[in-house]
């Protein structure tokens, strides 16, 4: 009798764990594995990035020529950081008083890669902006905005 009532109440929380289990993770429908494979999404489709603020630098008054030729080299590494696959997003900022001038978000999981990267950039190193880091977690399906984008930009950089 006492087996029996020890088998039963182990069958019980077996079950019940089970329930459990299955009421916290419910499998999604739509998974497509070889998808999150290729985008190195973890199981809640999530991923790390580094999101990189830019804000004024140390450097104001130049001439806008030189200006403008800065800018044209940041346009171009920005371009050519995207077609790389390392940088997924970037923009600017709309006026604030904190002096915020636009974000990136890197495709590399450590602040220290993208450090590397930002330091590519003419605005960096003349020193108009300069940068913040914060490590992100975010979905995995934001590197496939690139593809998308190219879809819908009527006028490319």
């Amino acid at each position: 009798m006492k087996k029996t009532i020890t088998f039963a109440s182990a069958l019980i929380f077996c079950i019940a764990g089970i329930s459990v289990r299955s009421i916290a993770q419910n499998a999604n429908k739509n998974y497509d594995e070889k998808l999150a494979r290729e985008l190195k999404a973890d199981d809640y489709g999530m991923k790390k990035y580094v999101l990189v603020i830019l804000k004024s630098g140390a450097l104001t008054g130049l001439p806008k020529s030189a200006q403008d030729s800065v800018f044209k080299g940041h346009m171009a590494n920005i371009n050519k950081l995207a077609a790389e696959g390392k940088l997924i997003v970037a923009g600017p900022l709309g006026k604030n008083d904190k002096n915020y001038r636009g974000i990136f978000i890197f495709d590399v999981d450590n602040v220290e890669a993208a450090k590397l990267l930002v330091a590519t950039d003419p605005v960096i190193k003349s020193q108009i902006m300069d940068a913040e880091y914060y490590p992100w977690y975010g979905s995995a399906a934001l590197k496939e905005t690139l593809k998308i984008h190219s879809k819908i930009e009527k006028i490319s950089h």
